[in-house]
């Protein structure tokens, strides 16, 4: 019989994520705050919990994927889901948070008898819904190896990077060089703009170049018609950028680069709004010079 798997979390992420598990055959009990998220779930035999701690008693393998690190100590902690886990479980938590608290997690689960990984994603809300996600993992190989069959349902690539917390660290890293990427592209486009030179002809030539980017194969398309459907919103990369410098400040290690793009996406989330999509930093960009970059 296969693993029965909780599901916490039914964001643009969560949400095809767990529908590919699902879709695989595993008995599936999930809870989300928004519960009308879980409708399409429950249809399709999913069983709808009435709280945390009821997914987590239901679960061999629990999955969370929430959206900062208090969202995470709230459904674990406070509402009990850590507490109701049997021993021998295991807990994966696909948020991306610090690394500090992923070896807190790991700690309380070991006091607990449970296993844990720290298993964030990268892929965006596409490659969560094809089941092509990329898992960034901290923690044992055999722990890995236990829940690989669930993992195999919801992506495609999967880096086992060292003890808890290796997981999270990769992906903040990452996180932040997608930060410097989308920004950089976005002045570069103002400044070709200004300059009275097509935007596109920037991206066919970045493309053909030793600058060329695969995350720039998905979103400057977008960026230049001035459309921004929802897959990454600037909340989460501001907190992303913040929690990279928390952890570099912990570590001591100077990053004063950075601290500007932190800094740019503070400044972005205050004029658009938390929920707008990260690559509308472009019309930050576009204002401060004076130009319109993208749009039919």
């Amino acid at each position: 019989m296969k693993m029965s798997i909780g599901f916490i979390g039914l964001g643009l992420m969560g949400k095809p994520m767990a529908q590919n598990l699902l879709e695989a055959g595993f008995p599936l009990t999930i809870w989300n705050r928004t519960a009308s998220k879980a409708d399409d779930l429950v249809r399709g035999g999913a069983k709808l919990a009435e709280n945390p701690r009821e997914v987590a008693e239901r679960s061999d393998v629990l999955i969370t994927i929430v959206s900062d690190p208090p969202a995470v100590e709230e459904v674990l902690f406070k509402d009990g889901a850590l507490a109701a886990l049997r021993k021998g479980s295991v807990l994966v938590d696909s948020s991306t948070v610090s690394p500090e608290l992923a070896r807190k997690l790991a700690g309380a689960c070991k006091d607990r008898g449970v296993d844990f990984l720290d298993a964030p994603v990268t892929g965006g809300t596409w490659g969560a819904e094809k089941g092509e996600l990329v898992f960034m993992i901290g923690g044992d190989k055999a722990v890995y190896e236990r829940v690989k069959p669930a993992l195999d349902a919801m992506g495609k690539k999967f880096f086992l990077l060292g003890p808890n917390g290796a997981g999270q660290t990769i992906k903040l890293a990452m996180n932040l060089l997608y930060a410097l990427e989308v920004q950089a592209f976005a002045e570069s486009l103002a400044l070709v703009a200004a300059g009275g030179v097509e935007p596109e002809k920037l991206v066919e030539v970045m493309q053909s170049s030793m600058g060329r980017a695969p995350i720039l194969d998905i979103k400057a398309p977008f960026m230049l018609k001035h459309e921004f459907p929802a897959s990454f919103p600037l909340r989460l990369m501001h907190k992303d950028v913040r929690l990279y410098l928390e952890e570099a400040k912990a570590l001591d290690v100077p990053l004063a680069l950075s601290k500007m793009v932190t800094a740019a996406w503070r400044m972005a989330e205050g004029e658009l709004g938390p929920y707008s999509d990260y690559t509308e930093i472009i019309k930050c960009m576009e204002s401060r010079a004076g130009v319109v970059v993208g749009g039919e």
